[in-house]
């Protein structure tokens, strides 16, 4: 294996570019808090579990540097691109949460996600570490890695990106199209009870105007959707599941059907 690696050592780099432009995007893997040599290694080991199958099945390398370089370079889109693609379905947790986070009097209070980099809703960020337990508890990690390194190098190169670039666009809009429709599922429960609750306060206020509407309104708000939150969980935690699991599908779907275009 050693010596196999060594004498290939051209194409085992090929390989491990890929998967750490993969680590780099991935969804867990790539946060801040994760420490860069733990993605360093565990991108080592994971092209050294598939470097023999690719050394095997044959993967052709130019003779010249540049267009060595240029080979390399398009390994790292697409590893870039698979864990963009994944990450792109957990914006559908955090979209869901700002949806109700002013509803529910949480708009000026957010949190820094070491996964997205970004300031986030407080409820966004909520959603958003359920959703990864959920992606750890149904063995997501490793359902991904299998798809965006073990199963792309099957059918996918560096040269089928360029060719199937019509098709990562069409990912991109069905993906960005589902997000909001996602969203939209996971938190029309919770709209819809804060819904109610601002009908209700506005009843109230024309009632007895001498009420002070907007300080009953908040911890109202505040413990209505937390309760209806919590009373759902086990159907948004279904809900997560399955758009977990369809975000593997979808991506594995997409290196499918790019490798499918190669002539």
């Amino acid at each position: 294996m050693l010596e196999s690696l060594v004498a290939n050592v051209r194409l085992f780099l090929v390989v491990f570019f890929r998967c750490f432009a993969l680590m780099e995007t991935a969804p867990l893997l790539s946060a801040s808090t994760v420490p860069q040599i733990a993605k360093v290694g565990l991108a080592f080991f994971s092209a050294a579990a598939v470097f023999p199958w690719v050394l095997a099945a044959g993967y052709p390398l130019p003779d010249s540097v540049v267009d060595y370089v240029l080979v390399v370079a398009g390994e790292v889109l697409i590893g870039l691109t698979l864990g963009f693609l994944m990450t792109l379905f957990f914006t559908i947790f955090q979209t869901a949460g700002q949806f109700f986070s002013l509803q529910m009097g949480f708009g000026a209070s957010e949190v820094f996600d070491p996964l997205a980099q970004v300031e986030l809703p407080l409820m966004g960020e909520l959603l958003n570490l359920i959703a990864l337990l959920v992606f750890i508890s149904a063995s997501g990690t490793g359902k991904f890695l299998y798809v965006g390194v073990a199963k792309s190098f099957e059918s996918l190169r560096a040269v089928d990106l360029v060719i199937g670039r019509n098709r990562i666009v069409e990912t991109l809009v069905r993906g960005l199209s589902g997000m909001f429709q996602g969203a939209l599922t996971i938190s029309f429960p919770i709209l819809g009870s804060l819904l109610l609750v601002s009908i209700t306060m506005g009843l109230l206020a024309k009632a007895s105007p001498q009420l002070d509407i907007l300080m009953m309104g908040f911890p109202l708000a505040i413990g209505v959707a937390f309760l209806v939150m919590t009373a759902a969980m086990p159907f948004l935690m279904g809900a997560f599941e399955r758009i977990i699991d369809a975000g593997i599908e979808g991506v594995a779907g997409l290196v499918g059907s790019l490798g499918r275009v190669s002539p």
